[in-house]
């Protein structure tokens, strides 16, 4: 008969956090597979706990992921813990999960921390239905396109992002959504320095150009507005675009104007524009 694998959600920041079902579990299974061996010894020193460890990570998912298959299926079983967070989230243990899916191993879960439900908590924006998008792309390609298929996404958008790169993202944000769009910039959840600060794309991007920013950000942005009945058509949509156009706007930002008065494709608007 096989193991088990469990996903046990280790703290983001407060190890009080912990569960006492998580320690328990960490107790009993046989073996850890853990993203960075160093971060996880010091997460199973301060509970005492003792138990060997294997490297399941980004860059060995594949050999790894086969090596834990073969000893889950030999009977033994296995906690898989990340540096922070709840396993297979925007992480490589979802093939670790579809394995042993595949090959009939059960998987647990150990429920615990995700920064990405709790920086949607304190947002303060709609929690009814949201979408998590994790980290954006450094590619700039992969980025925009990612950022265009959310053009008229109305749920509550959930992002990742790492201080060096914050500017960057918002600016990004800022463009693909415009400027007033809310948002709720989440920073060092569960830890001694935790902010929640709640302004719009623009502002943030303007807040940060001139401040260093400091530690890892969850940013939850408001989705679309819902699309009204259009109160024009394509045609005279357009018109309105040339006529924000001539006046001294950008046609981009005429467009996104009139997408969002009549509920119109920007995009649609854009390219018919630039026709006439």
């Amino acid at each position: 008969m096989s193991g088990t694998l469990y996903l046990v959600a280790t703290p983001i920041g407060n190890l009080g956090d912990f569960s006492p079902r998580a320690v328990e579990t960490l107790e009993a299974v046989d073996f850890i597979a853990a993203e960075d061996t160093r971060v996880s010894v010091k997460l199973l020193n301060h509970f005492e706990i003792k138990k060997p460890l294997v490297s399941y990570h980004q860059h060995n998912h594949v050999t790894a992921g086969q090596a834990i298959l073969s000893r889950l299926l030999g009977g033994e079983s296995c906690a898989l813990v990340t540096d922070a967070g709840t396993p297979a989230i925007s992480d490589p243990g979802e093939e670790l999960v579809r394995l042993c899916a595949d090959n009939g191993v059960e998987v647990l879960s150990i429920p615990g921390c995700c920064a990405a439900v709790n920086a949607l908590a304190v947002s303060g924006l709609p929690t009814g239905r949201f979408t998590f998008e994790g980290f954006l792309s450094v590619n700039k390609k992969t980025r925009r396109e990612h950022l265009a298929a959310l053009e008229n996404e109305e749920r509550t958008m959930i992002f990742h992002e790492a201080p060096h790169k914050l500017l960057s993202t918002l600016e990004d944000l800022s463009a693909a959504f415009g400027p007033e769009r809310p948002v709720a910039l989440c920073r060092e959840l569960t830890k001694l320095h935790e902010e929640t600060i709640r302004t719009t794309l623009g502002q943030a991007a303007d807040h940060w150009r001139d401040t260093a920013p400091k530690g890892e950000f969850v940013l939850v942005v408001a989705g679309r507005p819902p699309r009204q009945e259009a109160a024009m058509t394509v045609e005279e949509a357009v018109d309105r675009v040339l006529v924000l156009r001539d006046g001294g706007m950008r046609l981009k930002d005429a467009a996104r104007e009139v997408a969002d008065a009549t509920g119109l494709s920007k995009n649609e608007l854009y390219a018919a524009a630039l026709g006439r």
